[in-house]
């Protein structure tokens, strides 16, 4: 008889929006521009002119921040874009993470 497989860890979003509030690149794939613009009722050029810039390896777009380095969608603990934001943000913390994220991050820990 076998073993039992190891058990998976999937960590449940608590929606603390701590992920949401340091700096970096949120990427921006073709289709995301377009999903987010429409969402924010803007064409998809005045979207990209008001709310990106280049990403730091200069290989695409990310979300501008706010002067503190939060997310420019945050407002409080709030996404205004929850309902479209990117992969990149649906991602976190199951598909990427990054040394002491567990530091900030409430996400509760389920396993599968």
């Amino acid at each position: 008889m076998e073993p039992p497989a190891p058990k998976k860890i999937y960590y449940q979003c608590q929606r603390c929006a701590k992920c949401c509030q340091w700096p970096g690149d949120v990427v921006l794939w073709d289709d995301e521009i377009t999903r987010i613009a429409a969402f924010v009722e803007l064409p998809r050029d005045e979207f990209i002119d008001r709310y990106t810039r280049l990403r730091a390896n200069r290989t695409g777009l990310s979300l501008i921040e706010q002067e503190n380095g939060a997310c420019i969608f945050l407002d409080g603990i709030n996404c205004r874009i929850n309902a479209v934001k990117p992969e990149q943000c649906k991602d976190f913390p199951n598909k990427w993470n990054f040394p002491g994220w567990r530091d900030r991050c409430e996400a509760i820990p389920v396993e599968v």
